[in-house]
């Protein structure tokens, strides 16, 4: 892997200058963010203090980078941390001073936050498990992290209409979305990728086309600068709302994209070579004993286990990982892999390892619903709309007392703005951030989608049925939770066949 530590170092005090000069009130909201944005850091809401997001690919966290972040946590009373749906930490409510020394702390331990926002690639997903799951088709992580290293090399040498995100998918539960990202790469059965491309959620969501199949695993890189030649030669470079790949469907056409996505392919293969050489490093370590909890999945290595923590709202107390990192520091092997979905996994326990961090994380989700996703909303984001992050927490508290058998109620997915960095068009229940009109005026409200998924073979957008007030929105929750029960079914089974039972009970809400 390439060390471009030395050559981003003169970035650096670009953005060093930079944050000074917005905190002192001499640079504008907007000329900062195109700046810092492009080391991962943004002002916050009402710019009197910022967020650094930690680039951390295929969404692995060693030991030496938890024992960093948990150093930075304790040496800057860091009071919020939120686990990001792009596989990232993202450390919050940060003085202009800190978010500079964080900075270069982060590229001296190895956390490269160039391109962590911006018109840049961005950080590079994978399914969490990668490695370790029971039925994965091959390790994919290894792939990831290559093409994160090979990513970081545009930044300098490419001007991309908008941002790009890479995806690794290791089976066809595609846990990380590789079908619609910009660029995913699902794994197949007999060794190979199928390649997507051109997706996206957001405003005028798209499905990936799938632009190859049977792709050889040491041939990625071909099929990234691939979709860098295709973005640079039919991206919008001047309206930036419609400079995202998925737009690229509307103005050349599926089958006009996958030719020109594959004529830029051709050419790529027969004039550079790009061929990976990959050394995996299969897990060693072995265990010994049995365990079974809601919580924790057998490895496919004997006698290891994956222990699941999802805080929620993906909002640990910061303290906490360092509690993770005292007991896992003299575990062998052990690390922590953070999901798509703001939680985290801890890998290759062994049983009596993996009791005690399942007794370290027991303040986590603990049912299905709990594990509902929230971006972190506008409290936090400058172009948030809705505060996500309260609405989740205020139906968790709704909810819990009435000890809904799991499953009763659906992981739900909220966005405070169209951006959807929640993912709300692809959950069984989404909300979106929106206004709802009233005698009283304008009130908080959330747009409610119903149908979605995220399943490869199942994938589909989910329909906006209506908008319901904010305050309503846990009672709403909670009446569908008893009627779901009542019928001694999960939501997945009850909402088969009633829909428009669903209707009936949204538009008493609405």
């Amino acid at each position: 892997m390439k060390d471009y530590t030395k050559e981003f170092q003169d970035d650096i005090l670009t953005f060093q200058q930079a944050t000074e000069q917005f905190y002192a009130g001499s640079m504008s909201v907007a000329e900062y963010k195109s700046i810092s944005g492009g080391f991962g850091s943004y002002a916050q809401r009402g710019g009197t203090s910022g967020m650094l997001r930690l680039r951390l690919s295929g969404g692995r966290i060693t030991k030496e980078h938890l024992r960093f972040i948990t150093e930075c946590i304790e040496a800057h009373d860091i009071k919020r941390i939120h686990l990001t749906t792009c596989q990232t930490v993202q450390l919050h409510d940060l003085t202009p001073d800190t978010i500079c020394t964080l900075v270069t702390e982060a590229w001296r331990h190895g956390i490269i936050t160039r391109g962590g926002g911006g018109d840049y690639p961005r950080n590079v997903m994978a399914s969490p498990l990668s490695g370790v799951r029971p039925g994965e088709f091959f390790d994919i992580m290894p792939y990831a992290m290559a093409a994160a290293d090979y990513l970081l090399g545009f930044i300098k040498t490419v001007k991309l209409p908008r941002k790009l995100k890479v995806c690794f998918s290791n089976d066809p539960h595609d846990l990380p979305h590789a079908a619609f990202r910009d660029l995913g790469f699902i794994a197949k059965e007999n060794g190979t990728f199928d390649v997507y491309s051109a997706g996206g959620l957001g405003n005028n969501p798209k499905m990936g086309i799938r632009v190859a199949e049977n792709a050889a695993p040491d041939k990625i890189l071909y099929y990234i600068k691939a979709m860098v030649d295709t973005f640079t030669s039919y991206g919008n470079y001047k309206q930036r709302a419609k400079a995202r790949t998925r737009y690229m469907q509307d103005t050349l056409g599926q089958e006009g994209y996958y030719q020109a996505f594959n004529e830029k392919l051709d050419a790529i293969l027969l004039g550079e070579d790009l061929t990976l050489s990959v050394q995996e490093a299969p897990v060693s370590k072995t265990g010994s004993g049995s365990l079974t909890h809601p919580r924790v999945l057998s490895q496919k290595q004997a006698g290891l286990y994956a222990v699941s923590y999802h805080p929620v709202g993906g909002c640990p107390v910061p303290a906490k990982l360092r509690e993770l990192y005292d007991a896992i520091a003299p575990m062998e092997d052990v690390e922590l892999r953070l999901t798509p979905d703001e939680g985290m996994y801890l890998i290759n326990c062994t049983a009596e390892e993996a009791q005690r961090l399942i007794d370290l994380t027991a303040d986590g989700a603990k049912t299905t619903f709990e594990t509902s996703v929230a971006c972190i909303g506008n409290r936090i984001c400058q172009v948030g709309v809705r505060d996500s992050q309260a609405l989740l927490q205020a139906c968790v508290d709704a909810v819990r007392p009435l000890d809904f058998a799991d499953g009763v109620l659906p992981k739900i997915r909220i966005s405070g703005c169209p951006s959807s960095c929640g993912a709300h068009q692809v959950g069984s229940l989404g909300f979106r951030g929106a206004v709802k009109q009233s005698p009283d005026g304008p009130k908080p409200a959330f747009a409610l989608f119903e149908g979605g998924c995220d399943a490869l073979e199942k994938a589909q957008f989910g329909q906006d049925i209506c908008v319901m007030p904010e305050e309503n929105i846990p009672g709403f929750l909670v009446e569908l939770g008893k009627r779901v029960s009542q019928d001694g079914v999960t939501y997945e089974e009850w909402i088969v066949e009633n829909r428009d039972v669903l209707a009936e009970i949204a538009k008493k809400y609405a």
